[in-house]
């Protein structure tokens, strides 16, 4: 049994308004006011949803899972939102970070410690992330282009950097 399985994992496809407030966020200026409060916005949603929901999910029809990894430098627990993409039996996660021009914080902490926990719907599994292999993280950003169309432009406005891809595998 894999990680989509343990949590019940599922998608939906998003509804026009939902599409259209994608095509706002996969823009540059979107992308940037976006990546300033909708995490912020996105745990609180998901601590008075008791973990069953959050304002991505409600504003965009993506599916986010919340990510729990420890800090690199400080060994701190740090959570985000990140979408998740059915990769098999288990879940990827981009390191798009709205296709800025580093990588997200959250990839460096996978990097120093693989060993984090995932949160959907309620339910939380400890889970191992690994890089995905070249040909693996293509398809991954294949199936995640279907679920959001915004990452092949932040893979495009990215190019100058390692657009890390994890895999998310149940510890269990």
């Amino acid at each position: 049994m894999g990680l989509a399985d343990e949590l019940d994992y599922g998608t939906s496809d998003a509804n026009a308004v939902q599409k259209a407030v994608q095509a706002v966020a996969s823009t540059p200026p979107g992308a940037w006011t976006l990546s300033k409060f909708l995490h912020v916005v996105d745990k609180g949603t998901w601590a008075a949803s008791q973990g069953r929901g959050s304002a991505t999910a409600v504003l965009t029809g993506l599916p986010v899972i919340m990510v729990t990894t420890t800090g690199a430098q400080t060994g701190k627990a740090r959570t985000m939102p990140l979408v998740g993409i059915p990769a098999g039996d288990d879940l990827a996660v981009i390191a798009g970070n709205w296709g800025g021009a580093e990588a997200p914080a959250w990839s460096h902490n996978l990097d120093a410690n693989p060993e984090c926990a995932v949160s959907w719907k309620g339910t939380t599994v400890n889970v191992n992330a690994r890089r995905a292999a070249d040909e693996e993280a293509d398809q991954i950003f294949e199936a995640g282009g279907t679920m959001y169309p915004g990452y092949a432009k932040y893979r495009t406005r990215a190019a100058h950097r390692d657009l890390k891809v994890y895999v998310l595998e149940s510890a269990g």
